[in-house]
């Protein structure tokens, strides 16, 4: 039974699509589904916000694109990454996992809350 869908939480759009195109060109409703299998339909991303992305980040200069046919015969945009997008994915996935355990280290402290100070 799939799990309701978590909100996205700011900034991590980016990171996902450039993992999602680290094993080579696809086109952006591969790239939603992909995320969409990984996550096992917790995270579903909207058909705008990642058309968006990804012009962002080719504007950048992240992602190289050229048109193609999808699997369905579809006349398709296939993102791939650049070097530059390497970059960006190695140094962002690096943050999100140090944040990501900053955040559990938090979590599974097991520990009593601070007090307020007042006695």
């Amino acid at each position: 039974m799939p799990t309701s869908g978590l909100k996205l939480l700011q900034g991590t759009l980016d990171l996902l699509v450039l993992q999602a195109l680290q094993q080579g060109a696809s086109h952006g409703y591969a790239i939603a589904s992909w995320i969409r299998a990984t996550t096992a339909d917790r995270l579903q991303i909207e058909d705008g916000a990642l058309y968006t992305a990804l012009h962002r980040m080719h504007r950048r200069g992240w992602l190289e694109s050229e048109w193609g046919l999808s699997e369905t015969n579809r006349r398709a945009r296939f993102y791939t990454l650049t070097a530059a997008g390497r970059s960006r994915l190695t140094e962002d996935a690096r943050t999100w996992r140090e944040y990501a355990a900053a955040v559990f280290a938090v979590l599974n402290s097991g520990e009593a809350r601070p007090s307020s100070g007042s006695a």
